[in-house]
């Protein structure tokens, strides 16, 4: 199903193109029935050119109707769907810093523990990015996300969570509208099980295209 729906978003001016070439023969078609019609002096005739314009009819609304799907589908259903899947993104891959030790061994010197650093990834600053929460930040209730959206040939964005390293990626919500250091959008944190989860922005243009996927692992605390 999700092929399907990249395919028709992605090769939509083709499928335009396509439905005014159906639309132009079913025109002609129609006239050309209509033609016969008046022409038609035998029962056999008349009921034969009536045959033909309700094949012509039949196929232009048929057209019609297929258009009108295609529009509403890019228009108003991708943005919203989420995510006509149609948007294959990264996962996120967490790195951890090595453990640092001592150039030889010294009795009765405590080796330093192990310091994990949280990372952000796929960011691309000015572009698709997340300023606010951080890399690791603790949140529990309404969160308010910020960051940046905004390519060439912009379409929609969306923000998604999946619990850290399940790739299970749930939809917050999404937009149109093309966003410059601003709010993206608010995430009730309270109604997600505590723990540590990724939190990712998924920027699409116009032609149905993601680029790669800002993520941002963070912990959810209890209410």
């Amino acid at each position: 199903m999700d092929a399907v729906l990249r395919f028709f978003i992605r090769f939509a001016p083709l499928i335009y193109l396509l439905l005014i070439m159906g639309l132009l023969f079913g025109i002609r078609r129609l006239i050309q029935a209509r033609g016969e019609l008046r022409e038609a002096v035998y029962g056999l005739e008349r009921e034969l050119a009536h045959r033909h314009l309700s094949q012509a009819i039949t196929g232009l609304a048929l057209v019609g109707l297929l258009g009108m799907a295609e529009v509403i589908l890019v228009a108003f259903l991708a943005p919203n769907l989420p995510a006509l899947s149609l948007l294959a993104t990264p996962t996120m891959n967490l790195l951890a810093v090595p453990t640092t030790t001592l150039p030889s061994p010294i009795l009765g010197a405590n080796t330093p523990e192990a310091t994990a650093v949280v990372v952000t990834t796929g960011c691309i600053p000015g572009q698709v990015s997340i300023t606010s929460p951080k890399a690791g930040d603790a949140l529990r209730g309404e969160v308010i996300l910020e960051g940046t959206a905004d390519v060439p040939n912009f379409g929609f964005y969306k923000y998604e969570f999946s619990p850290l390293g399940a790739n299970l990626w749930s939809t917050i919500q999404a937009s149109r509208e093309p966003l410059r250091d601003g709010e993206l959008g608010r995430w009730d944190a309270s109604t997600i099980t505590p723990g540590d989860y990724e939190l990712r922005l998924v920027v699409t243009d116009n032609q149905g295209e993601p680029l790669p996927a800002c993520v941002v692992p963070v912990r959810i605390l209890a209410p």
